[in-house]
């Protein structure tokens, strides 16, 4: 980390909602509502042979489409989607700027998360890549940067494929409107806890299964019930009321 300290004052540019740009703004200043509400920095193109799967996600947290560069943010969205601790996420919040080492450095990081512990900064890079001596270097002075105003800062990398292709999963039952309410209030009014997912699905007799078994499923995205994610979901999962 002292090779990678700052020398003088951090500065974030910003786009605003309506496109307009707020630069060289002093990191400590910027208010949370500007980032809250900040567009992406950089715009993507689909083309030809891309390295890169760049993408759209509708999140159930936002309520509205977050952009991502690679497969691999992609699941970082997933499970800050399926975190109730998240309150609202942000792709590319700013642009942020420092002098290190005698030069100006600047980074994007790739997503900002509002959570209930508060704001993480958070850079997505696969595992083999982070001892790269560059990749390492602006992660270390941007965590630096991050941490001097009291924020987290995140590095993330490939997630337990089990856990990954869980919550995918379950992502496909995130949208709330899609479920009758009738039907959510008679599952949540019955004893879930301990009970086998297929026990669940079994609830309700009077309702088709396959709604009931929808309905089981955004309950487990939403929170109201969990179970152990690091195994494939089946019938035999247990659920368990949320904490």
């Amino acid at each position: 980390m002292s090779r990678a300290s700052l020398a003088g004052p951090v500065q974030l540019s910003v786009r605003r909602a309506d496109q307009g740009l707020e630069e060289d703004l002093e990191w400590a200043s910027v208010s949370l509502d500007l980032l809250r509400n900040a567009q992406p920095w950089r715009t993507f193109r689909w083309h030809r042979g891309q390295k890169h799967y760049s993408g759209t996600y509708w999140s159930a947290t936002v309520g509205d489409h977050v952009i991502y560069e690679s497969r691999l943010e992609l699941g970082r969205l997933l499970f800050a989607d399926f975190d109730p601790e998240v309150r609202h996420i942000v792709a590319q919040p700013f642009l942020i700027k420092a002098e290190v080492q005698g030069k100006l450095r600047r980074h994007i990081p790739d997503y900002l998360l509002l959570t209930d512990g508060g704001p993480v900064v958070v850079d997505v890079k696969p595992r083999h890549r982070l001892e790269r001596p560059q990749i390492a270097f602006t992660f270390a002075w941007t965590k630096q940067a991050v941490e001097s105003r009291g924020w987290q800062y995140e590095v993330w990398s490939e997630p337990d494929p089990c856990e990954l292709e869980n919550v995918r999963v379950l992502a496909g039952y995130r949208r709330s409107w899609l479920f009758a309410p009738v039907l959510l209030d008679g599952l949540r009014s019955t004893e879930l806890d301990g009970r086998t997912l297929g026990d669940a699905f079994r609830l309700l007799p009077e309702r088709p299964r396959p709604l009931v078994k929808s309905a089981v499923l955004h309950l487990l995205w939403s929170g109201h019930v969990s179970t152990d994610l690091d195994r494939p979901l089946c019938a035999g999962a247990v659920l368990k009321r949320a904490a």
